[in-house]
């Protein structure tokens, strides 16, 4: 895989597909920032686990829904590194619960978490990757985005909104030579994955193509491609990555 710029930020980077994401990258020679909100032993773990084999990480903590610490991170980088040349907007929570009972604020945290953080993300690596006229950014989305799910409906408003919103970025940054892609994972082995009972897994495998759960490394593949020199004339696409759960 070949990469024009550097360096790279990925937001909520320091556990499950975030830090497999960070390992990929970092394995292909980019210089990872990996962001984190709580727990910097992880993060810090997950930082010297790839400089022990010979890649670059730094650590740097932000809240990814706070504009101005968000903000704040992207130039210390740019600064640092002298430019910005990837972002993967990964950080994200669940709220889950049945939309009869979902409050307003438990509609409007997942929203902020994940969608909000993510227009902050997009717009200001604009704002910098514009001035290189040169940048690709990748938001992780999910198949709930795309296809919704029974108590999940502040996750599938949030994750289907960065679809759309990372096409329309897309259309704007074109010109700029900055491009915006989207990854919809499926279900993928995971922390979140594991707590499923053995008998609502085998459910979800049973109309999986593909017979098994995806693994992080499979989207961070994706996502390495997407940001490569080898997706230079892919921009407002929509990656699936579910074995074929949904096509």
């Amino acid at each position: 895989m070949q990469f024009s710029g550097k360096n790279v930020l990925i937001t909520g980077a320091s556990k499950g597909i975030g830090a497999e994401i960070a390992r990929t990258l970092a394995g292909f020679g980019l210089k990872v920032w990996i962001n984190y909100r709580s727990k910097p032993e992880i993060a810090n773990t997950l930082k010297e686990e790839i400089e022990s084999k010979g890649g670059k990480a730094a650590v740097i903590a932000f809240d990814a829904t706070d504009e101005e610490a968000f903000i704040k991170a992207l130039n210390l980088i740019k600064d640092s590194d002298g430019e910005l040349s990837y972002l993967v907007n990964n950080a994200g929570i669940t709220n889950d619960k049945l939309a009869l009972r979902m409050s307003i604020d438990d509609f409007s945290s997942v929203i902020d978490a994940n969608l909000k953080s993510c227009f902050i993300g997009c717009r200001e690596a604009l704002k910098i990757m514009s001035r290189q006229r040169h940048g690709s950014v990748v938001n992780i989305a999910s198949i709930v985005g795309e296809k919704g799910n029974p108590g999940q409906t502040n996750y599938a408003a949030s994750k289907g909104g960065m679809i759309a919103m990372t096409k329309s970025f897309a259309l704007e940054s074109g010109s700029r030579n900055v491009r915006f892609n989207v990854v919809t994972p499926g279900f993928i082995k995971t922390d979140m994955t594991a707590g499923l009972s053995e008998e609502v897994r085998n459910e979800y495998v049973k109309n999986i193509p593909l017979s098994r759960l995806g693994k992080p490394e499979e989207i961070a593949n994706a996502v390495a491609f997407l940001l490569s020199d080898y997706s230079t004339y892919i921009t407002g696409e929509v990656l699936k990555v579910n074995g074929g759960l949904y096509m």
